[in-house]
């Protein structure tokens, strides 16, 4: 009887430690044993094991979507600047080479023959050339500008309340994020628009801007990444205020160094136009002038030879 008490309880205790054997801060992660260990599939039979106790890595979570994409499981793709040098993540995602603390190399390739140099987000931040380029460093992205529209509220929001609503709702939702970093938050009532600017001394390596920034972009964009499915939202007063449209700018330590031939084709097009104008106004004006000194030439009356 002792030995049936005793196995009941070792299964007992199995459950219990396989029902907290989870990952809060990934879905698809994979946790198992004792101690509790947990893993999230970046390629075939590559297992990463992750610390489920922060947000993962963006790195990390880039090739994660990328693997899933390729074996048709659940994911989605993921689709005014606050100073000149900022710049938005059109590229999309790829399948990103990443250190071993989950940080992204600074020279991507996406397994083709075509490289670029990214940021502390992975976001392109150069030009794209072959292997030969140089990418000399990882560059810390230290400012993030967030364009968030949230869905209609049932009563007017308070603009003086909204910061720290904001603020309160990134430290709550994104593992512990410091409310300090958010800087400023300004609400155009009329267009529902919010933004949010979330700033790091320049040096620190300590915060990451980029792993909140992208995990809110899943959250308002397409589906949390955390396992509960709760999305991001601001609660003022009485009412919770949800997201439906997010626009993330990225500030680095240093700017970019895109050059013109990336530019569309459509600015290119115009710069050509403006050029051809110009020359061409140069060219009847030079000519205009010829005309006139010949006819002034022509006109000046010639001196009497001496007979």
């Amino acid at each position: 009887m002792k030995m049936w008490i005793a196995l009941v309880l070792v299964a007992f205790a199995a459950t219990a430690s396989a029902q907290n054997c989870l990952c809060e801060s990934m879905k698809w992660a994979t946790c198992d044993g004792t101690p509790c260990t947990c893993t999230l599939m970046v390629a075939d039979k590559t297992p990463q094991i992750i610390n489920c106790n922060k947000m993962i890595p963006k790195c990390y979570l880039m090739k994660a979507e990328m693997y899933r994409s390729s074996k048709n499981l659940s994911t989605r793709l993921i689709g005014g600047k606050p100073v000149e040098s900022a710049f938005v993540d059109n590229d999309g995602i790829y399948d990103p080479e990443c250190e071993n603390s989950g940080i992204f190399k600074a020279k991507q390739c996406n397994n083709t023959e075509e490289c670029w140099c990214v940021n502390s987000a992975g976001a392109r931040r150069t030009d794209k050339g072959d292997k030969t380029l140089k990418c000399e460093k990882l560059v810390e992205t230290n400012w993030v500008r967030i364009q968030l529209t949230h869905k209609p509220a049932a009563t007017p929001l308070n603009k003086d309340n909204l910061k720290t609503a904001i603020a309160d709702a990134i430290h709550k939702r994104y593992d512990n994020f410091n409310k300090a970093m958010v800087e400023e938050v300004e609400y155009d009532a009329d267009s529902r628009m919010i933004v949010v600017d979330v700033k790091k001394p320049k040096g620190d390596r300590k915060n990451d801007l980029t792993n909140m920034a992208y995990y809110m972009e899943k959250d308002v964009k397409v589906l949390p990444l955390f396992k509960n499915q709760d999305k991001f939202a601001a609660i003022m007063g009485d009412q919770q205020v949800e997201m439906e449209n997010i626009l993330v700018y990225y500030v680095d330590e240093e700017p970019p160094t895109f050059t013109m031939k990336h530019l569309s084709g459509g600015i290119i097009a115009v710069i050509v136009v403006v050029v051809l104008a110009v020359v061409a106004g140069l060219l009847v004006l030079f000519f205009a002038r010829k005309r006139q000194n010949q006819r002034y030439n022509k006109a000046q009356p010639r001196e009497l030879e001496p007979m």
